[in-house]
């Protein structure tokens, strides 16, 4: 079994319990400190969730909202397990299916003479 650290993206949510309902909102409060960038990068970010992030754009984002970054990001670790294929040695075998209804046909191959 491995760990996996995930991490979950406020953005959206921090924006809407400050009444931003549209990402453009951001283009021009983000270009005020500094960071410009196009609202499509903008609205991606914020919907998305970014492998990357600048710095100064997440310091932007805790200046606008006046929020620290914990509150944007919330890390976890996500547990996968790593196993291999079932080999049949644990538990009780499922009994063949009976009956040729669900069976496949074997295929015939003629020639053009025999058909």
């Amino acid at each position: 079994m491995t760990k996996t650290v995930a991490y979950h993206w406020h953005v959206r949510k921090i924006m809407n319990e400050h009444g931003m309902q549209s990402t453009t909102d951001l283009v021009p409060l983000l270009a005020e400190r500094g960071v410009v960038m196009t609202s499509t990068q903008v609205y991606r970010i914020v919907t998305g969730q970014p492998e990357r992030l600048n710095m100064a754009f997440l310091a932007a984002l805790c200046d606008i909202f006046d929020v620290t970054p914990n509150d944007l990001i919330e890390p976890y670790v996500a547990t996968n397990s790593r196993r291999g294929r079932k080999t049949g040695t644990t538990g009780a075998a499922t009994p063949p299916k009976t009956g040729s209804k669900n069976r496949p046909r074997r295929a015939t191959i003629r020639g053009a003479e025999e058909s």
